[in-house]
Order: structure tokens, then sequence, then C-alpha cells
């Protein structure tokens, strides 16, 4: 898990509406159900695990023939309790329902046929539809495995970023998953997780995600009016100081889509070669005259 995805597991939704909320119950059911699909239709019948607490979930079914959905669900209770307590009633609850649904959901289709046999392709689309899940799950404020609460927890008193933490969780779920599946599943595992990870990113953030530049260059009016004109996005300029010379610096700030990065580049090397460009990704824009389109 990266800081994009942390940090929409870990916002706070004040003042929802009754609209709002239905919205978010509803895509939380759906992700749940899609998770489950994942899992149930195509990881678990060609004994393929997905990290974390399902991880787990899924060797100790293996183990002891019981329901997946029952473990799901009661390993990840005490995460509940602590994410209630610790990051807010609303994720809490938004958590809760996404697991009930996910265990039914498990429950329900366990019986079923299966989508395909094939182990790349088990692979390959249980991985999607599982990070498709989690993905629309997170965006609206829940999340599907107590792994990532715990892993925000520790974040806050290790040295670890959260997606550290998660994957040395991981690594040993996998690891685990070699001896009771064989090396080739556990192998077909980390393939599925790793595909399911970067659904995650795209669900998140959109395939059009957003990009924040700043631009340092003595050229700064002549930057900011070209990309004001042939990008159509707005500039702000801020004011800063140089720690080694002591000089006042213009830096140009705007935001920009992913798609409008490489002519955002030509026109900053057009004007000054010279000039310092940083590009970075952002999880989400909000208000002022940022609309995202195609550029032409």
């Amino acid at each position: 898990m990266n800081s994009i995805q942390e940090a929409a597991i870990i916002q706070q939704h004040k003042g929802i509406t009754k609209t709002k909320l239905a919205k978010r119950i509803f895509f939380i059911i759906i992700g749940a159900i899609l998770m489950g699909v994942g899992i149930e239709e195509f990881l678990v019948p060609n004994r393929i695990l997905d990290g974390g607490i399902v991880g787990i979930s899924i060797i100790l079914s293996h183990l002891t023939g019981w329901r997946l959905g029952l473990f799901i669900f009661i390993l990840n209770i005490p995460f509940f309790f602590i994410g209630y307590k610790q990051i807010g009633k609303t994720f809490a609850l938004s958590t809760l329902l996404g697991i009930s649904v996910l265990s039914l959901t498990t429950f329900f289709l366990h019986s079923a046929p299966v989508f395909t046999e094939d182990l790349l392709l088990a692979t390959v689309f249980g991985g999607i539809v599982l990070g498709a899940g989690v993905g629309i799950v997170i965006r609206y404020g829940g999340s599907l495995d107590g792994t990532e609460i715990l892993a925000i927890l520790a974040n806050r008193k290790l040295p670890f970023s959260v997606g550290e933490v998660i994957m040395f969780f991981n690594i040993f779920i996998f690891g685990t998953a070699g001896f009771v599946f064989g090396w080739d599943r556990a192998m077909y595992s980390i393939l599925a997780y790793f595909i399911a990870f970067k659904t995650i990113d795209i669900v998140i953030t959109g395939l059009d995600e957003s990009k924040a530049a700043w631009i340092i260059s003595d050229q700064h009016k002549e930057i900011g009016e070209a990309i004001l004109a042939r990008l159509g996005r707005g500039v702000t300029y801020l004011t800063g100081e140089g720690a080694y010379t002591g000089e006042d610096k213009k830096v140009i700030f705007c935001v920009i889509t992913r798609l409008e990065e490489a002519k955002l580049k030509s026109i900053v090397e057009e004007l000054d070669e010279t000039a310092f460009l940083a590009v970075g990704n952002i999880a989400e824009v909000r208000g002022g005259r940022f609309k995202k389109r195609n550029i032409h």
C-alpha cells in the first residue's frame, strides 16, 4: 500500500448527507461483493492466495475445512474495535459493513461453478476483480482487511511506512503458502497480489490521475503564461528563498493530468533549460477551476 491508499483509508468524512451516506453504503457493498467474487470464483478454487487477513483465512480454511467467510469475519473483529477507537467511528462502521458483506459473499459463492481453472487466467482476472473491489471500498471510506488498520497504527510507533508493514506481513503469509499449497501456488499468489495492488491504485486515483508540478525559474512569468495559454491550466506563484544563496525565488505551482506532463516538460525546457522542475502524483483534486480533460 502506498501513500495514496493510506490517505484514502484514514480520511474522515464529516457532515455527510443522506444521499452521500446511501452512495457510500451502495459502493462499499458492491466493492465487497467484487472482492468475494475474485476470491471464490478465481483464487481459492485454484489454491491462490491474497495477502493480509484474507490470506490467513484461506490457509486456515484449507487446513480445517471450515468456511472461508467465517475466518474472514472472526479474524477481522479485533481490528474493527481497534479502528473504532483509534481511527474513527465512520471508518470502523464502513469497514464492518464491507467485511460482513465480503464474508456472506464468500459463503454463498463457495459452491458456485468457477469461471476458469487456468492458473494464469485465474491469477490475472482474480487479481483485477479483487483489486477493483478493494479499491472501491477504500475510495468510499472503508477497508476489507484488518492488516491495513494494524499497519496504520504501527506506522505511528515504528520507523516503517504503512506499505512496508503490510509487505513484511505478506512475506510471512506467502512463505507459509509455499509450504501449504506448494511454491508454484505461492508465486502465483504474489503475482495476483501485485495485480490487485496496481488495480487498487487505478480505482482510487483513476486512469487519468492528477499531478502537481513545482517549477523554479528566473523566467517564471514567461513559463507561467505559456502554461496558461498552451495547456489552459491556471498557475500560482509562490515566494521562496534559496537556502544556499539566500536569494528570493518565484515558484510556479500548477496541477495537470498525466497526459499533460510531457507537454509541460517541453514548455519548461523550451523557455528555461536550467529550470528546476518537480512533478508528483496527487490522490484527489477539489475546488478551483481544475477540470480533467484530454489534450490535443
